[in-house]
């Protein structure tokens, strides 16, 4: 009875192995079949030396039957990759700009019409998406609460130290999470002990500036990566962050020297909301 009982408890958990190593390499297919899709901009596909997607959204946790919710999409990005792989087992959300909100820059309302814009070319890639809004503390519902299996923000969290709604922000992500719920972060590395003030000017926050953030939300930090570093950049530019491609904001002068150092050094941060 006990060679039974151990030969069932065996069989189960091999069939849990082979299911989980199903739904990962289900998954990597997806993203690979997404990162070398037609639907994405050329110049996108440019980034990805420097971004590293599928690399960063593996170490992250991503699998294709999740509900994840992507944070300020931007230009769209990594919605590019995202929506296709989650397209049909999962659950894509997509908390952008509030439009409406006093709060919103004019120069963020141009980008919000055109990630919808975007969205409109491929209806087959992004007719899933379900759009919602995020600009604490007025918008804060970018999921429906404990909904969530993943929240991602990809180098957002220098605009909310600008805004002075950085914990509150956080704090929207706690709530849309499941427990046990994934919170993944990258975001432009500043060197450590970089006051708030200089952090705001620059675009680069330091890794303890987020780590804290996340766990007043009530988060814990479960892993680091140094999947988008880049040792080359020194952080102390006239422009500071978009002093870098893509943005180059100082145009011409010095293009070369910049496009030699490449994107900004970025932490890559997994935390978890607790069980």
């Amino acid at each position: 009875m006990k060679r039974l009982k151990r030969a069932i408890l065996f069989s189960t958990m091999l069939a849990c192995f082979s299911s989980s190593a199903s739904a990962a390499s289900e998954t990597e297919l997806l993203l690979d079949q997404a990162i070398a899709g037609d639907h994405r901009d050329a110049k996108n596909k440019a980034r990805d030396v420097y971004r590293h997607p599928k690399e960063t959204l593996l170490f992250f946790g991503l699998e294709a039957n999740m509900t994840v919710v992507e944070i300020w999409p931007g230009g769209g990005w990594y919605t590019e990759i995202l929506a296709p792989v989650l397209r049909d087992k999962g659950r894509l959300y997509e908390a952008g700009l509030a439009l409406q909100s006093k709060a919103t820059p004019d120069i963020r309302r141009e980008i919000g019409r055109e990630y919808l814009k975007k969205l409109a070319q491929y209806p087959e890639i992004y007719d899933k998406i379900i759009l919602t809004q995020l600009q604490a503390p007025e918008h804060t519902t970018i999921a429906p609460p404990g909904s969530a299996d993943m929240v991602l923000t990809f180098r957002n969290v220098h605009n909310w130290a600008k805004d002075g709604n950085a914990e509150a922000t956080f704090k929207a992500f706690y709530v849309a999470l499941k427990p046990g719920g994934t919170l993944g972060v990258t975001d432009h590395r500043a060197k450590p002990g970089t006051p708030l003030q200089e952090m705001i000017r620059s675009g680069y926050v330091t890794e303890d500036y987020v780590i804290e953030l996340a766990r007043h939300a009530g988060f814990r930090l479960i892993a680091k990566s140094e999947i988008n570093a880049n040792p080359k950049d020194t952080k102390d530019y006239p422009k500071g962050v978009w002093t870098l491609p893509p943005t180059l904001r100082l145009g011409d002068q010095d293009r070369e020297k910049y496009l030699a150092i490449g994107e900004s050094d970025r932490m890559t941060l997994k935390f978890v909301k607790p069980k």
